[in-house]
């Protein structure tokens, strides 16, 4: 199957996941701020796909590594098995929320949490413009070079930063606070990581430590 193909795939198959898991869980159709937060999960997903696909093939192929070689530090490994469960714990808990009726969100402010949500998956696409080394596994590339432009003007790590942020906002977008408790956990474990990838790229990527010099923050502006 062509690189186009096991994306579009992949993306179709985690999309129908997603909704069975929501409405499932929920127990019910009649949930607006599912079908809402998909719909977002659907346009942001198809851009990217068409940017990968037309614009920047290897980055492509170096988003699909996750599904092949995967990851070789024992660190970064723990990562990955634990960031997708976690993601999913959040959502089906968000989807139980409202059938069971746990905590009541406004809808305004589940509007709110739709369009940080939206922020957050916007970002990570302006990260695929910005940096074409952005791969789903830590390595670096024989031709690869420091990024400093764009959203890595501001932080250092700025699609973690979009994962961050959509990790606080989804429980809101699916009006639940309850399923907020899972914030704590993602943030740690995308730390952990982090200082992990800066580890790594202190040591294998020219350039690297000057940028940390420019750019102070790591994950949050202003912050840290």
């Amino acid at each position: 199957m062509s690189p186009p193909a096991r994306l579009l795939l992949h993306t179709t198959l985690f999309q129908l996941a997603l909704a069975a898991l929501l409405f499932g869980a929920a127990g019910t159709l009649a949930f607006w701020q599912a079908w809402a937060y998909l719909g977002i999960y659907f346009v942001t997903s198809a851009v990217t796909n068409v940017y990968l696909i037309r614009v920047d093939p290897a980055l492509l192929l170096r988003r699909l590594k996750r599904g092949d070689a995967g990851e070789t530090e024992p660190l970064h490994r723990v990562f990955q098995a634990l960031v997708g469960p976690l993601f999913l714990g959040l959502l089906a808990v968000a989807a139980l929320d409202h059938r069971f009726g746990w905590s009541a969100v406004p809808p305004a402010l589940a509007v709110v949490g739709l369009g940080l949500s939206f922020a957050s998956y916007a970002l990570i696409f302006f990260v695929f413009r910005e940096n074409t080394f952005a791969s789903s596994v830590i390595e670096v590339d024989a031709r690869q070079t420091v990024v400093a432009t764009g959203p890595y003007r501001v932080v250092r790590h700025p699609m973690y930063t979009g994962a961050v942020l959509g990790a606080l906002a989804t429980p809101i977008a699916l009006g639940s606070t309850w399923a907020e408790l899972f914030f704590v956990p993602v943030v740690a474990i995308i730390v952990l990581r982090l200082r992990g990838e800066e580890r790594f790229l202190r040591e294998r990527l020219r350039g690297y430590v000057e940028y940390t010099g420019k750019t102070r923050y790591r994950l949050v502006p202003g912050a840290w």
